[in-house]
């Protein structure tokens, strides 16, 4: 199962794996995120045409009823939330309705990661908490630099990002961008990829790019160009290096107190 060429691997075996790998996850998965996990335990190479080919082969197992569905937030119907009746509002809000669980907080905290597709597996280890995701989704436009800004202002509190990104020369510039263009930040903790992660959780490593004007200083830094995704890494092992930054900085007592203040709101939606 673990050939060099691909016309040579068991799919339907390399499927069975991969629905495991999925289960593993709180949220769904991205195709992205799910090669990346594949290559990472060697089932498969990291190659443009194997990624071609998982997604032909997930694509037909889906067609097929076996396979579960992967996450897709480029593509969504629109719709209007609507109601049969006023009752039916008030019932409805009063399960939507919650208030600013940081309420109280010392520090107005950012979830930051590189890739947009880990922005739900974020919301679903720690939305229940009201803490800030934001996706940097490579250099970020100026607009969204500004929107940040102006909501870190618009807070008033001091503002720490915790961020995950790439281990590769963008990986490591994109970052040093976004604190350039967005300096309001009072602090900002990257997490992850460092080389001794990618060495300790044995992550596969690609060819970085020569062309890259960043390739020479990446090289002096860390004696090699490679390149290695975010996505290889388990997300039990990611959860883990956010929880244990987060919680140095997030008081529990001031969020339990948000909740009570939240229940007794709802208990009057409803009365």
């Amino acid at each position: 199962m673990n050939g060099s060429n691909k016309h040579t691997k068991n799919w339907k075996e390399i499927l069975k794996v991969a629905i495991t790998i999925m289960d593993k996850y709180d949220t769904g998965v991205t195709l992205r995120q799910l090669f990346y996990r594949l290559v990472s335990i060697e089932l498969i190479e990291n190659t443009r045409s194997m990624y071609t080919s998982l997604s032909k082969k997930t694509a037909t197992a889906r067609r097929e009823g076996w396979f579960p569905s992967f996450i897709d937030k480029t593509r969504q119907i629109e719709s209007y939330q609507t109601f049969d009746s006023p009752g039916q509002a008030k019932k409805w809000l009063s399960r939507v309705y919650r208030r600013d669980r940081t309420e109280g907080q010392k520090y107005h905290i950012y979830l930051g990661v590189e890739k947009a597709g880990i922005v739900e597996q974020l919301k679903s280890w720690f939305g229940d908490y009201g803490i800030s995701v934001i996706a940097l989704k490579g250099y970020s436009s100026q607009t969204y630099v500004d929107d940040v800004t102006q909501d870190i202002k618009a807070d008033g509190r001091p503002a720490i990002l915790i961020y995950a990104g790439d281990f590769d020369p963008s990986g490591e510039d994109i970052l040093r961008d976004f604190k350039k263009r967005c300096p309001v930040f009072d602090q900002v903790i990257p997490i992850a990829l460092t080389q001794d992660q990618v060495i300790q959780y044995q992550l596969p490593e690609m060819m970085g790019k020569s062309t890259d004007k960043r390739a020479k200083g990446f090289i002096e830094k860390y004696g090699k160009l490679v390149q290695v995704e975010l996505d290889a890494l388990e997300p039990s092992v990611l959860k883990e290096l956010y929880r244990n930054t987060l919680f140095g900085l997030f008081d529990m007592s001031t969020y339990y107190d948000s909740c009570d203040k939240e229940d007794k709101d709802i208990k009057e939606l409803i009365a």
